[in-house]
């Protein structure tokens, strides 16, 4: 039913047929159909262990598309399919999927995370035909800004050519085990500095004992409604746990979002972080909605 054909560089064609089913799914869903880490391969034609899978159905129409990229320690995956050919989306999910565990496979095979926006009760019962389990909730979490409340801690800018080894060694070793933000190199770094949303100012960095200590990396974003702030990645070096930075840099990042004339703040959280969780409820922050990462461990066949 499908012609199924699998990349690992796009065309040009091939490039703006993904670009229009993208632009589709996002009108009629109203939310972005892929992760920010996996348009950055899409944008740049790769990435850590690009791959992409194309499904064409029989007018030659893009029906559907699965994006692969490589994570820390593990393989994220997630699938679009077009409005048009969601009569037949569980056979469509199930084909793209089984291509998707084919290629870790091959590849040495390891942890697959098949990422879902938005999920409902139906995307449990596909995951579990095709031998995935529910692995995470990512939760984001919204609240009103300003917070009223003031940072407790100095903080400076991101300083782009100065700050990035600094910056990777507190990032690296606070998400050691995180499949997404752990392990990241300084090509994964730039890609982010040349995006047209990033902001030095909004980059906030606390320093101790002549080391960074903590830091809060904010994004706005001025296309969705309402325009929304979000704490795009905060963390503390372990060295320095215990101090209350997590909280002082939150606010440090709302405050900037709310100079920026934001009326809404944003963020992630994972839903077995507890202790964040009741950091960010404590601070107002309420669940808007949840994505889940469905999982698998995958047999290599090499």
């Amino acid at each position: 039913m499908w012609r199924i054909e699998t990349r690992r560089k796009l065309d040009d064609a091939e490039f703006a047929a993904v670009g229009a089913l993208l632009a589709e799914a996002e009108a009629h869903d109203g939310f972005e159909p892929l992760s920010d880490h996996l348009l950055l391969d899409l944008e740049h034609r790769g990435g850590r262990n690009f791959v992409a899978v194309l499904a064409y159905g029989e007018a030659g129409v893009l029906d559907g598309y699965a994006q692969l990229a490589g994570a820390n320690m593990s393989t994220s995956v997630e699938l679009v399919i077009a409005p048009s050919a969601r009569a037949s989306v569980d056979e469509l999910i199930a084909r793209l999927l089984r291509v998707a565990m084919d290629v870790v496979a091959a590849e040495g095979g390891g942890r697959i995370d098949w990422w879902v926006h938005h999920p409902d009760d139906h995307t449990d019962v596909i995951a579990e035909r095709a031998g995935l389990t529910l692995g995470r909730r990512l939760l984001q979490m919204r609240r009103s800004l300003p917070i009223g409340e003031r940072g407790a801690v100095d903080t400076r800018a991101f300083i782009v050519d100065n700050d990035e080894a600094e910056w990777l060694r507190v990032n690296n070793a606070a998400f050691h085990d995180h499949p997404e933000q752990g392990g990241w190199t300084i090509e994964t770094l730039r890609l982010r500095e040349a995006e047209p949303w990033f902001d030095p100012d909004g980059f906030r960095l606390h320093e101790r004992e002549g080391k960074l200590a903590a830091f809060c990396w904010t994004k706005i974003h001025s296309t969705t409604q309402p325009p929304m702030g979000e704490i795009y990645v905060i963390a503390v070096d372990p060295a320095f746990h215990g101090l209350g930075l997590g909280k002082a840099l939150t606010i440090a990042g709302l405050e900037y979002l709310a100079a920026k004339r934001l009326t809404t703040g944003m963020l992630h959280v994972d839903s077995g972080n507890i202790a964040a969780m009741s950091l960010y409820e404590r601070l107002g922050f309420v669940v808007h909605h949840a994505d889940h990462a469905y999982l698998a461990n995958i047999t290599s066949t090499t």
